[in-house]
């Protein structure tokens, strides 16, 4: 369903060092670095079919995250979920709302863990059994 997701940054290189360690845990290897012709930077993380961007505004405003938005990442197991969580905080991120964990939904037992990137954008790492 989705080509890309794209986040702002108001810090182009702490947000590489965050993301390049924590996507890293889902398999991403390191982005394709675009400078536009506006002189904004981008950040292009290809991924199984898919994009996963950061950039500096092209506003030149600053960026900001999505009240009630958040991006979440599928993994392949619960180990990943957790792996992802730690690996977040220890590059800055900030764990939000539950423990990371197993949780019980109208879906079914999902693991999941939510944390937030240094520019703030909420994340979320999720393992559903099939």
């Amino acid at each position: 369903m989705f080509s890309h997701i794209m986040v702002g940054s108001n810090d182009i290189d702490r947000s590489q060092r965050f993301y390049d360690a924590v996507l890293a845990v889902l398999g991403a290897g390191k982005p394709l670095r675009n400078v536009a012709g506006t002189g904004h930077v981008r950040l292009f993380y290809p991924h199984e079919g898919s994009m996963f961007c950061v950039s500096q505004p092209i506003n030149g405003e600053a960026a900001s995250c999505a009240n009630g938005g958040t991006v979440g990442f599928k993994c392949s197991s619960p180990e990943q979920v957790l792996k992802f969580h730690e690996v977040a905080v220890a590059h800055g991120g900030i764990s939000i709302e539950d423990a990371p964990g197993p949780r019980e939904g109208s879906l079914g037992v999902m693991h999941l863990a939510y944390v937030r990137d240094p520019d703030g954008n909420k994340l979320c790492a999720m393992y559903r059994p099939r």
